[in-house]
């Protein structure tokens, strides 16, 4: 089962008088990055929502929006009115005695840290319970996205592996020719340098066999068959999204192909390893976006 790095989540719960939301949006990235955006009031428990984030979601960049309202609609917040009323007296003394204009002062007071906080100055262990059962219900929703994305993804890399598969299947014909063809020519040189009467049979033999251990396919064929269908094993695994394994299993199919073109010495056989090629390299561009 493949799940997709991107997605989002969102989850809706309520505790006593307050409505709690959550949303997660996750994108792209090698290694775990988690942006918690909350009030204030939950500070001393971000590292205990980390942790359900993590457990939960895995690898990639997420963003997790924690809102929570009064049943009203107005957010759970509230004004230091002794902050306020001490910066205020301040601004309105020194703006009296520097003659400065009184317009905008509201404004610039709501902006000072700290004038704004959360109505409540600590939050009991049932509201937090309940905050964190939305957040594992919102990372729920995440992952059923991300699985439903995944699907998407095995399908289109299920497709790209059997279409190498296939074009591995087109190589016997021309390696075939191939070795004809080296045969004549490598004959044909010998004779024009040395005269028909003076080729001697025997070395001739041991290079041409010389020539077709070096242009033999076999082992690279074979290994890349293997690569290939253990690839589509591991895509087909209901337990697992094997994304890392999956990379390295490309890596290894991208080396048999390079190797293969390494050793076509031939123009059909190249063709068909620059096809590979490219099948490979939209595998490698989807895995980007798997887990």
């Amino acid at each position: 089962m493949l799940l997709s790095m991107t997605g989002y989540g969102r989850a809706v719960g309520t505790h006593k008088d307050k409505v709690i939301s959550v949303e997660v949006r996750a994108l792209n990235a090698k290694v775990t990055d988690v942006k918690l955006r909350f009030l204030g009031d939950y500070k001393e428990r971000e590292l205990e929502l980390r942790r359900v984030i993590l457990e939960h979601a895995e690898r990639g960049k997420l963003d997790v929006l924690i809102e929570v309202q009064s049943t009203d609609g107005a957010a759970a917040v509230g004004l230091n009115e002794a902050l306020f009323r001490g910066y205020c007296r301040e601004v309105k003394r020194l703006a009296e005695e520097l003659q400065l204009p009184m317009s905008d002062i509201l404004p610039a007071l709501l902006r000072i840290p700290n004038i704004i906080n959360s109505s409540s100055a600590e939050i009991d262990d049932e509201e937090f319970e309940a905050i964190l059962s939305v957040v594992r219900r919102a990372l729920d929703n995440l992952r059923e996205y991300r699985r439903q994305e995944g699907k998407a993804l095995g399908a289109d890399l299920r497709m790209r592996v059997k279409n190498i598969l296939s074009l591995l299947s087109e190589l016997p014909p021309y390696e075939q020719e191939r070795f004809v063809r080296m045969r004549e020519r490598l004959r044909n040189n010998l004779e024009e340098n040395f005269g028909k009467d003076n080729l001697d049979a025997n070395r001739f033999e041991q290079e041409i066999l010389y020539y077709l251990e070096k242009m033999d396919l076999t082992e690279e064929k074979v290994r890349l068959e293997q690569h290939c269908r253990y690839f589509i094993e591991q895509l087909e695994d209901p337990n697992r999204s094997a994304g890392r394994s999956l990379n390295f299993i490309s890596q290894e199919m991208g080396r048999e192909i390079n190797t293969l073109g390494a050793k076509a010495y031939d123009a059909n056989i190249q063709r068909i390893v620059v096809q590979m090629k490219d099948e490979l390299e939209k595998i490698k561009e989807q895995l980007a976006n798997v887990l």
